[in-house]
């Protein structure tokens, strides 16, 4: 199987409606823009930083990747005190991505557009401020809204408010596959004709005490560079130690070709491919088999062979268990071409943004398509022969002639998200 003409139907093979990409928005560690955050990426501007929190100095490892957002530029403060970090974050890509699909849902029927959103860790910062005002002050005046700002809908639900949307709205929490997942589902709504437009995407805010000391008592926390801190984290590298938490949010507008074509609309891609597949033999220890058959089941998806994909945007968390399973993995689905095929792991410069890593990673992979190249893997200095792959170590590649390309979610829990998308030929659809 081949890519298909490039004369670009309404509707696959299958019958079923083509999926386009007609928006992005980013408020993430490279970058406040797409082209800004790709650039970042692609120059390989690691925004891993020593944090300065006051509470840093407990941290282990106090190194993160942090957005360069600040909420009250865009909420008054009556409604900024019901909005947790992760909501505002991910209200400004919502928001970002609407305006550069030069959506008017004032012209859409509000019950044909839906909200699809990821998150792992929903309102953090909200549940340790509760918690340490009852536990530490102690004190019994929680924030009144604590439960409204920290639930894991919150965000979906404020963009919908926000947009005047009535369609499905649907929050997913499958961990570090969350806005992968929530992506795919809302490209399966559009397909099947439940749906014409949809805000899809992510949101995390997990750069607080609790949390990150949650993540170091894992074992899965990077080592901090004690030279340089923003080189703490080295995917397929043989010294890699470990992934390095983030902060951020992208979203995409999905919508129908048809829908697309009828309103004017440019397009960036599209969605062609959606692989699900779980492991469940371990809740924290990937299988070579799942992450295999995920992305066998986005090949299949988008009626591709892994001869049509040029580059891999891999999950590489940096930690020695995943980089490993995620190469042989690699080799079994791609076979004899797998050490040709370009793989980069984005996470080395913009950390692992947990349920929203998806959705950025995808974000960057859909500019990789369209400015034709591909972000390096940075850091990786010392091969490792578990992972020897092309890993892009050398600087980012251009002028590939990149027709398609997979974007890898895997995740604690064993849902493993691969999406697939296709380099758009034309301006419009």
């Amino acid at each position: 199987m081949t890519a298909r003409p490039t004369r670009h139907p309404d509707r696959d093979g299958r019958g079923r409606h083509r999926v386009a990409v007609t928006g992005l928005g980013v408020i993430a560690p490279p970058g406040a823009t797409p082209e800004e955050a790709f650039a970042g990426v692609v120059a390989g501007r690691s925004a891993v930083r020593r944090l300065e929190a006051p509470w840093a100095a407990r941290l282990a490892s106090p190194v993160g990747a942090v957005a360069g957002f600040d909420g009250a530029a865009r909420h008054p403060p009556a409604r900024l005190r019901m909005l947790d970090r992760v909501t505002q974050l991910a209200l400004a890509a919502a928001a970002a991505a609407v305006q550069d699909a030069a959506v008017d849902f004032g012209r859409e029927d509000p019950n044909r557009c839906g909200v699809f959103l990821g998150t792992g860790m929903g309102g953090a910062a909200t549940t340790d401020d509760g918690y340490e005002t009852l536990y530490a002050r102690p004190s019994a005046r929680v924030a009144p809204y604590s439960v409204l700002a920290a639930m894991n809908n919150a965000a979906a639900a404020w963009i919908g408010i926000e947009h005047g949307i009535d369609g499905p709205n649907l929050t997913f929490s499958t961990a570090c596959s969350s806005s992968a997942v929530a992506i795919g589902e809302a490209a399966r709504r559009i397909r099947h004709g439940e749906a014409d437009l949809a805000i899809a995407g992510g949101t995390e805010a997990p750069l607080t005490l609790g949390v990150l000391r949650a993540w170091e008592a894992l074992k899965t926390v990077a080592v901090a560079d004690a030279d340089d801190p923003s080189r703490s984290c080295r995917p397929f590298s043989r010294s890699r130690s470990g992934l390095v938490l983030g902060e951020g949010a992208a979203c995409v507008i999905l919508e129908s070709f048809a829908h697309a074509r009828a309103r004017g609309a440019t397009w960036h891609a599209e969605l062609a491919g959606y692989g699900l597949a779980t492991d469940r033999l371990h809740i924290a220890r990937p299988s070579v088999e799942g992450q295999a058959a995920a992305m066998r089941a986005a090949l299949a998806d988008a009626a591709l062979d892994g001869s049509a994909i040029d580059y891999v945007n891999a999950h590489g968390t940096g930690t020695t268990q995943n980089d490993a399973v995620e190469t042989a993995a690699l080799k079994a689905v791609f076979g004899a071409r797998a050490p040709a095929l370009p793989v980069s792991s984005t996470k080395a410069v913009h950390g692992h943004l947990l349920g929203a890593a998806g959705a950025l990673e995808f974000l960057l992979t859909v500019l990789a398509l369209r400015h034709d190249t591909v972000p390096p893997t940075m850091h990786l200095d010392l091969p490792d022969p578990d992972c020897d792959l092309d890993y892009v170590s050398d600087g980012a590649r251009r002028g590939l002639g990149l027709r398609a390309a997979m974007s890898s979610s895997f995740a604690f829990g064993g849902t493993n998200a691969v999406l697939v998308a296709r380099r758009g030929t034309a301006t419009r659809c």
